[in-house]
């Protein structure tokens, strides 16, 4: 007799759909159209005919197409040793690894170095990524309030002496709210209580700091942190990510992370792709200096039209609408005016705090700016209209 298990998942998975329509929660692909506020191309270096140039010529120099094997089986070639140590002095480190994305490089290394004897104290809005690699360590996880100082050095207090290892994870700009950490206070304190530091600046590479070297670098931490992540799929227009610190952590990774090592590598072009990519960024001071202007112009307007920006002060700039419902009708309002733009809803963010996340790039123009701004007022006139007619 043949069995229902089958029929009986899928019925299950169904219903697990149908209870994330109730919540208006359920995600579906679509490709985007429109003024892309969408995306995490910073610099717009993902449309820059000197990189496509650069990634057609990296193609034609290697030796094959493909990675054909982790690393450490038929995976390596010189060009990933090259561009690690390219990328060590860029971050101002000793070393770097490259993983073959930005989760997989979190993933690997917190559940590599830390484990059920350790402490790790972690920032109540850090990134998937990091929550993942912390619940697979199985260390013992101290969550404080979203870069509440005061919060993580009581926690830290109250371990002072403890025998076993502490570390503190955050990261630099916050990806849903666009934030950033005090990082150099937050280092000090971990160094106070002799806790080891992880920062994550995947929305800070290439974009902050000096020649986009992320906060970590400009505020002198390249040295002081046990670990800091690079990704190179957002500004950089690439794929991947770095885990940059000590040579001694790259050895241990190599050896410990499983992520690295059973991941296949990506093709050696990738490895030129990332490295253009890198020598471009590293000559867009003035492309930064206007992206983060015209980000503090649009959330100065947001703000005076009284629309929640919560405390962005980057290039990600959320508007904040609370409910699942007003937020997909916001966007589908902005979608229609032109305006590629998706809201994001719990678990994402937590609950009450759905929102539109908007991602500015060098390649906006302020007009469009201007007219997302009418765009989302009008839609909120439409509401209080609508809500008006409703209740009379």
């Amino acid at each position: 007799m043949r069995s229902d298990a089958l029929s009986t998942w899928k019925a299950q998975l169904q219903a697990g759909l149908r209870s994330l329509e109730q919540r208006n929660q359920r995600r579906n692909l679509a490709e985007i159209h429109g003024v892309n506020f969408c995306t995490n191309d910073y610099l717009g270096l993902a449309l820059n005919p000197v990189l496509r140039a650069e990634v057609a010529a990296a193609i034609l120099r290697a030796e094959r197409v493909g990675g054909t094997g982790a690393r450490l089986l038929s995976g390596q070639s010189e060009e990933w040793n090259e561009l690690e140590e390219a990328f060590a002095k860029f971050a101002g480190t000793e070393s770097a690894l490259f993983f073959t994305s930005g989760y997989g490089a979190n993933l690997g290394l917190i559940s590599a170095l830390v484990g059920k004897d350790d402490a790790i104290f972690s920032d109540a809005r850090n990134h998937a990524s990091l929550i993942d690699g912390m619940r697979l360590s199985g260390a013992r996880k101290v969550i404080y309030p979203h870069r509440n100082l005061e919060a993580l050095e009581d926690a830290l207090r109250q371990e002072a002496g403890a025998p076993w290892r502490k570390v503190v994870v955050t990261e630099s700009v916050f990806s849903m709210d666009g934030d950033i950490a005090p990082v150099a206070e937050i280092a000090e304190l971990a160094e106070k209580y002799n806790a080891a530091l992880i920062v994550d600046e995947a929305h800070a590479t290439a974009v902050h700091g000096t020649a986009g070297r992320g906060l970590a670098f400009t505020a002198g931490l390249a040295n002081r942190a046990l670990a800091i992540i690079h990704t190179c799929g957002k500004a950089l227009a690439s794929a991947g990510a770095f885990v940059c610190g000590p040579a001694v952590l790259k050895d241990y990774l190599v050896n410990h992370a499983r992520s690295f090592i059973f991941s296949t590598a990506l093709p050696p072009s990738m490895a030129g792709q990332i490295r253009s990519a890198m020598k471009l960024a590293e000559g867009m001071d003035t492309e930064r200096t206007a992206l983060l202007r015209r980000a503090a112009k649009f959330r100065d307007a947001l703000r005076a039209e009284e629309f929640d920006t919560a405390e962005t002060a980057s290039q990600i700039v959320p508007v904040v609408l609370g409910s699942n419902e007003a937020t997909l009708d916001a966007a589908e309002h902005l979608q229609r005016e032109g305006f590629a733009v998706r809201g994001i809803r719990p678990p994402t963010v937590p609950q009450g705090g759905s929102r539109l996340r908007l991602s500015l790039t060098s390649l906006i123009p302020q007009e469009e700016l201007a007219r997302l701004l009418e765009s989302l007022v009008a839609w909120r006139s439409h509401q209080s209209a609508y809500a008006g007619t409703r209740h009379a």
